[in-house]
């Protein structure tokens, strides 16, 4: 992309820093949710009337009847009194408000764009098939939430890291394009190989991403608390890993096996981000600079996992690791669009 067509892309590759921004409070604030285990107190999905908090305390009321027909409350919160509901309430309110708020920051200065000829057909196409994926997302944050309103006293972990990883998904897209909008100030040629271990890279971070969102879906993360031992061995018994017929349940339904998992590619990651980081040296340069950091980034986000371990989960911790999450994220997914393009 020429000097001059970058300059004119400024406003749309800004707008889009802004949208990832807020997925990433996204992100958190869901986290937060599910951490206050607040998720399930509005039970009904209206997308538009749904904007408004209850503004009276007959509609307060209305909506605490409402939460105490679920399975949640009846066998987990059963005696909560109405200002207790209330916090739960506001924590599940504003998630979903920030995702409507998303909606329209991304679609208005969308349309924007369009009407002064700045999004061209390609970008057009990018575009609209993100706003279908935040389209897509809200349906599915409901079908979660629906999993957890009749038959459980909680979502259930598959629709969770579904969503979680959904979030992620589009979090990566919309930085990719973004930073695509910006020509490198430094061309380094990069040897293919490079470019596809950048990319391995990107998949095991959002696969371990969706292994965090099945831990958080079952509560392993109470579990197990220790660290590096698990149970007093560095590799549980097979037998305890594999204990649930069909076997395949267990990488979704087992917590020592989901909680395995997510540590087992927490040191496949690391080595993956050294062996980047060695082989990103000999290039020099930028990739070298972006290499090292997300080795630091990688080296962080796993102390972060193991402080919310050992410490059983405490909100700020975890929603550190949370945060964390989406910064690793990020690099590397700038990290591919870079080395992609040459720099």
């Amino acid at each position: 992309m020429a000097a001059r067509d970058a300059h004119r892309m400024r406003p749309v590759r800004l707008w889009l820093y802004v949208v990832a921004a807020l997925i990433v409070l996204m992100v958190v604030v869901g986290g937060a949710t599910r951490l206050t285990e607040s998720g399930l107190s509005i039970t009904e999905w209206k997308p538009v009337t749904g904007t408004l908090p209850p503004l009276s305390d007959t509609a307060w009321q209305a909506e605490f009847d409402k939460y105490r027909q679920i399975p949640q409350y009846q066998q987990v919160n059963r005696g909560m009194s109405l200002a207790e509901f209330k916090y739960i309430f506001w924590w599940e309110w504003a998630h979903r408000l920030l995702g409507r708020l998303i909606g329209f920051v991304f679609l208005v200065p969308f349309l924007f764009f369009l009407w002064r000829g700045l999004i061209d057909r390609r970008l057009g196409w990018k575009l609209s098939g993100l706003f279908v994926l935040g389209g897509v997302q809200g349906g599915v944050g409901w079908w979660m939430v629906a999993s957890g309103l009749v038959n459980r006293v909680d979502v259930s972990q598959y629709r969770l890291a579904t969503h979680l990883t959904l979030a992620c998904i589009i979090l990566a897209a919309t930085v990719a394009v973004a930073v695509s909008l910006k020509p490198a100030r430094e061309l380094r040629a990069s040897p293919d190989w490079l470019r596809g271990y950048a990319r391995i890279l990107l998949i095991a971070v959002i696969v371990q991403i969706f292994l965090g969102g099945l831990v958080a879906g079952l509560d392993a993360g109470l579990t197990y608390t220790t660290w590096p031992l698990m149970d007093g061995h560095l590799v549980p018994p097979m037998e305890n890993l594999l204990i649930q017929q069909p076997v395949w349940r267990n990488f979704f339904e087992n917590v020592l096996t989901v909680q395995f998992n997510h540590r087992l590619v927490a040191y496949v990651l690391f080595a993956l981000a050294v062996g980047h980081w060695l082989s990103a040296r000999r290039v020099g340069g930028a990739v070298r600079k972006r290499a090292t950091l997300i080795l630091a980034l990688v080296v962080a986000q796993a102390t972060l996992g193991i402080l919310t371990l050992i410490h059983q989960v405490p909100i700020d911790i975890a929603l550190a690791h949370q945060f964390g999450a989406t910064i690793v994220l990020i690099a590397v997914t700038v990290n591919v669009v870079r080395l992609r393009e040459g720099a």
